[in-house]
């Protein structure tokens, strides 16, 4: 699916329900655009490289509210913004931590055998 594609995360303006839980049960991280910005407003074409700061800390047992994007232009120019981590629920942090809901469920089935 989507991660296997290599992507990590999905930036944008708004999200449907369902479409953001599906990205996080395939452990893809779902980022807003904070109220007023959008690529459009930031200048940004999708040629970018994108540098996302302060997600791990998801991995350490927190859910940060926010998060440090960096986005590098072909011509090396930057654009940095703060983007909304749309991760809602301590169980979906759970699934993002894990990779995705599948590996979650294998690593809760491996623990309940031993």
């Amino acid at each position: 699916g989507t991660i296997l594609l290599g992507v990590k995360a999905v930036i944008t303006e708004s999200f449907e329900r369902i479409h953001r839980s599906n990205l996080i049960g395939m452990g893809v991280i779902p980022l807003q655009f904070p109220e007023g910005e959008s690529h459009e407003s930031l200048g940004l074409d999708g040629t970018e490289v994108f540098d996302i700061e302060g997600i791990t800390a998801l991995n350490e047992g927190e859910t940060p509210k926010t998060v440090k994007v960096t986005a590098t232009k072909e011509d090396g120019s930057t654009v940095e913004f703060d983007a909304i981590v749309r991760i809602d629920t301590p169980g979906e942090a759970d699934y993002y931590r894990n990779g995705g809901i599948l590996q979650y469920v294998l690593r809760q089935m491996i623990a309940a055998a031993k």
